[in-house]
């Protein structure tokens, strides 16, 4: 219950900002969720033993998104530059066994969380964005719902017992199910909104591409899933926050979109090249 009921408040008003909002207003919120995931991969780092210097991480994530609205174009050389600084930074305060791990570990930490988070407002400020993200954010959605009930009804052979023991491959098969009805209903609600003059999903690719995509997203979100569990399961704790009730932390919440975020990018610019 107390997982639905956070859905509930959660989805209208992440909808409404992609919908509505500005693309300052994504940002800042975008960064928020970006930091609040990061603190708990820097507390699961500490658990595992890397201590990189949490302000300067948390620094480097706000300043990415800063950089981001103002050019994307210097997001590169702005990572370049930040994991020379981080190298820097722990040459001069970790012993000296400790510094490629300190360095390495907050280093991914915004590479694992914050630039996968920045491309939401980037993506929704693309020609058919809003349509784009909206589709990215029903089907990762769909796919968690379908495995969590699909697995809990019957699943029985264990996907990935050491990493996640509950993940079964009849839930991956279900995910892949809903991820897939639920995209392809979504595009078929955008074209019926079209031929009636609603230009709010507008979806211009042939069927197949919709289709190709959601289960390119679905498996993207079901590793990113198993990532972050291997990371939990390494810390030893079953949850990375209690943020969300019925969730666990932020980075539970948004594991699944830091992988198939950049899919979706590199399918938006593989889409402009035909």
């Amino acid at each position: 219950m107390k997982r639905i009921l956070t859905a509930v408040v959660l989805i209208p008003l992440v909808l409404a900002l992609i919908l509505w909002g500005p693309l300052w207003l994504q940002m800042l919120l975008a960064c928020v969720v970006a930091e609040l995931a990061l603190h708990e991969y820097m507390a699961m780092a500490q658990v595992s033993g890397v201590q990189s210097p949490q302000w300067f991480v948390h620094l480097s994530c706000a300043l990415l998104f800063v950089v981001a609205y103002w050019s994307s174009a210097f997001l590169l050389p702005t990572l370049g530059i930040f994991a020379l600084a981080l190298l820097g930074i722990c040459s001069l305060r970790s012993p000296l066994e400790r510094i490629l791990a300190e360095t390495a570990g907050g280093f991914f930490g915004l590479m694992y969380i914050a630039f996968p988070m920045l491309l939401a407002p980037l993506i929704a400020a693309q020609e058919n964005g809003t349509a784009d993200l909206l589709f990215l954010l029903v089907v990762v959605w769909a796919g968690d719902i379908t495995a969590l009930y699909v697995g809990r009804t019957i699943g029985r052979r264990p996907m990935a017992p050491v990493i996640s023991p509950k993940k079964t491959w009849e839930g991956a098969a279900g995910s892949l199910a809903g991820s897939v009805a639920a995209g392809m209903g979504l595009v078929l609600c955008g074209s019926q909104m079209y031929r009636r003059g609603i230009l709010t999903l507008l979806f211009t690719e042939s069927w197949w591409y919709w289709l190709v995509l959601a289960v390119l997203l679905n498996v993207a979100a079901q590793i990113g899933d198993l990532l972050e569990s291997a990371i939990k399961r390494g810390a030893g704790i079953k949850d990375s926050g209690s943020l969300l009730p019925g969730h666990g932390g932020m980075l539970d919440r948004v594991d699944a979109l830091l992988l198939a975020l950049p899919v979706l990018w590199y399918a938006l610019l593989f889409r402009q090249l035909l």
